[in-house]
């Protein structure tokens, strides 16, 4: 070539600095101008440090607004426009799309081929069609799963680098104070906390094939643990997806989470306790349209609570885990569900008590009603949710989320946490899928 392709990649944090990071990153058939960002606060403005960015990039790169795309295309002279995050719609891909090919770029969609890493052991995946379809729990099922087989497993997290990204290079968590150590917001406590609470080691990062070396040498097999709706980063002997009856007819309308559900050798179908028939009729009608091959296993997802009778009757403020309400676009979570099942008196509505950021989320994501998503992308928007807790009016929090909101935040009236487990009701179960797995190395 008579010069290096101009690329501007679109991303939101994750995606977008791995697929820098094995196909472009020492390319010098590529000049990777500039990233930009969507869904995540407080991420613009900055740089890809030259420590991840490589030789051919003594600065670093720039990391721009994503509503700046046309002017960015036209001023860096971009030739690709390279697609890298998640849980978008697929009209919303084209429309950026659209976007970048008016202004004389092409459009490019990398394979999950060329992204995923290979490992010297097997490996597990768990994704999902849409954010907040309940990975965690399967996720946290097969690491029991894989270690009652006597297994040594590491869990590696999709990632969440949002502060210093130099020191999120690798970083590895198998205590509580390894939160703290590594400054993580509630976002990425929400995804360490639950693996750390049952003994799992969790690797997670900015740089995956370190990342994929370091877990390689203390583990038997590694388990994926998907983001939003992402692909994994790592080639999987076992993929399982996740859909979501309570958003049926998702699993192909959102990228690239359709893309999952093709890949699948499982899919899972949380929630059927909580979902219609017609619900769970037309997921499994797609999934047998798209991928035929796939074993399908029917599960409910029942919500509990650490204080059943302290709910009902009460005025309750419910909190939710962030993504799943926000870009994830459902109007409730676990908080919700539980809310009405253990009789609650009222559901306080939060939205005239927030402040800060928080006016925005719920402003820029018009479908969410009276839950509190638990937004704490930094510090600031942290104390934000805090006092937004502290002024609104009720008898008790019901925290929605997998982490304990006390932990990181003052909240002066009772929480009452609530979670959920998968059971799965159909044959083969998580068990059969990886002992075969197991049986096939």
């Amino acid at each position: 070539m008579d010069k290096r392709m101009r690329v501007l990649i679109l991303g939101a944090a994750g995606r977008d600095f791995h697929n820098f990071n094995v196909c472009y990153r020492g390319n010098e058939c590529y000049d990777v101008v500039g990233f930009t960002v969507a869904q995540i606060p407080n991420v613009a403005d900055r740089r890809y440090p030259p420590e991840l960015a490589g030789d051919l990039y003594p600065k670093g790169i720039p990391i721009y607004r994503e509503e700046e795309l046309e002017e960015l295309i036209h001023r860096e002279k971009v030739d690709e426009v390279v697609f890298s995050y998640s849980d978008v719609s697929h009209e919303q891909v084209m429309h950026l799309a659209g976007r970048a090919i008016s202004c004389g770029a092409r459009f490019v969609l990398l394979s999950a081929k060329e992204t995923m890493l290979e490992s010297s052991v097997p490996v597990v995946a768990v994704c999902a069609v849409r954010t907040g379809c309940g990975k965690s729990a399967v996720t946290r099922k097969v690491a029991a799963i894989l270690k009652g087989m006597e297994k040594r497993v590491v869990v590696v997290r999709h990632p969440m680098p949002y502060g210093d990204l130099t020191r999120a290079m690798v970083q590895r968590f198998a205590s509580y104070e390894d939160f703290d150590r590594h400054r993580c917001t509630i976002e990425e406590r929400e995804e360490y906390e639950p693996h750390i609470s049952d003994g799992n080691v969790v690797y997670a990062g900015a740089d995956y094939a370190k990342i994929l070396a370091r877990a390689e040498a203390e583990a038997e097999v590694i388990l994926w643990d998907g983001g939003n709706n992402d692909l994994p980063f790592f080639a999987p002997r076992l993929q399982i997806t996740l859909v979501d009856p309570h958003r049926a007819g998702h699993e192909v309308k959102y990228h690239p989470g359709e893309t999952n559900l093709i890949m699948a050798d499982a899919v899972l179908i949380p929630k059927e306790d909580t979902s219609t028939d017609e619900q769970v009729a037309r997921i499994k009608e797609n999934v047998k349209r798209v991928n035929p091959k796939a074993v399908i296993i029917d599960a409910e997802s029942p919500v509990e609570a650490s204080d059943p009778e302290a709910i009902r009757g009460r005025s309750v403020l419910v909190v939710e885990d962030g993504p799943t309400v926000t870009h994830g676009g459902m109007p409730y979570g676990a908080g919700y569900l539980a809310a009405r099942k253990y009789g609650a008196g009222e559901i306080v509505d939060p939205r005239p008590h927030a402040v800060g950021s928080l006016k925005e989320v719920f402003a820029n994501h018009p479908h969410l009603g009276n839950v509190l998503p638990a937004m704490g992308y930094g510090e600031e928007q942290m104390r934000e949710l805090e006092r937004t807790i502290a002024d609104t009016p009720c008898d008790l929090v019901l925290a929605g989320t997998p982490i304990d909101l006390r932990r990181l935040l003052s909240v002066e009236v009772p929480v009452v946490r609530i979670t959920y487990e998968v059971v799965e009701k159909s044959k083969p179960d998580l068990s059969d899928l990886i002992e075969s797995m197991m049986g096939d190395k």
